[in-house]
């Protein structure tokens, strides 16, 4: 299945929920995003990252192969006032400096690298004792939950798209890390429900993977109806509170870097 989140970029950036302020408090106490820090988003979709860091006095770089991702992003940091340097590139190839990032991040992104050769990368651009995090926000289905719901939705018009079922926790990508030399491997995770009306969990839905960026834009109309049908019918409240899990992962950069 081929995945475009350009396709779905205005979608992507008006009603997926970035992460929530909390998650930069957390990642403050172990020395991530810190004022006057150099920070360089990997993944950086529309910016909800590297925004975050900027708004905290970091220097942030935030990387993407998608130009109309980075559009977007480009308006979201003008309209809040916030400078980042958004450039095309990618993770396996960022075309930075050597030791030039005090910290790596990568949100909601990891599975769509070429990981070892990631690994690779952010270990030539991180300075020494730099620090990477990866991080997640994923929507959680439970029995009888919107997103169970929603998810058996998408399953029927895309039964290519396999990321259904998650639990919000990716202990897969210890392993990448880890075996690239990373140290001082640490994990959080926490649960949040985030407010979503009918219209933005629609354009939510429809900025995924298995919608947007993968159906033509007919068959994403047709599915947008019938989830708009689902969500009157079995779940009328008009503002939905969609169950949500926090998850990162923060690892010191290997020895050879010391």
């Amino acid at each position: 299945m081929k995945i475009d989140f350009g396709a779905t970029a205005i979608d992507y950036a008006k009603h997926r929920a970035g992460f929530p302020s909390s998650l930069f408090n957390k990642l403050s106490e172990y020395g991530i995003g810190l004022p006057g820090q150099n920070i360089v988003d990997l993944g950086t979709g529309t910016g909800t990252l590297a925004r975050g860091f900027a708004d905290r006095g970091a220097y942030v770089i935030g990387i993407d192969r998608s130009a109309s991702l980075l559009e977007q992003a480009r308006l979201l940091s003008e309209s809040a006032q916030l400078k980042v340097d958004y450039r095309v590139a990618t993770a396996e190839n960022t075309e930075l400096p050597d030791a030039s990032a005090d910290v790596v991040t990568a949100g909601q992104c990891w599975h769509w690298f070429d990981r070892p050769r990631a690994v690779k990368e952010i270990t030539r651009i991180l300075r020494r004792n730099g620090l990477l995090a990866i991080a997640h926000f994923d929507w959680i289905p439970l029995k009888g939950n919107v997103v169970e719901a929603t998810e058996q939705l998408i399953k029927a018009h895309n039964p290519a798209w396999n990321l259904d079922g998650g639990n919000g926790l990716h202990p897969q990508w210890l392993q990448d890390i880890g075996e690239g030399g990373f140290r001082e491997i640490r994990t959080f995770s926490y649960d949040v429900f985030v407010s979503y009306t009918h219209e933005d969990w629609r354009g939510r839905v429809r900025a995924s993977a298995g919608v947007g960026g993968s159906l033509t834009p007919e068959k994403v109309e047709v599915f947008d109806q019938e989830l708009a049908t689902l969500l009157e019918t079995k779940y009328p409240t008009p503002i939905l509170q969609v169950h949500h899990r926090v998850w990162a992962a923060i690892a010191k950069s290997p020895q050879s870097n010391s």
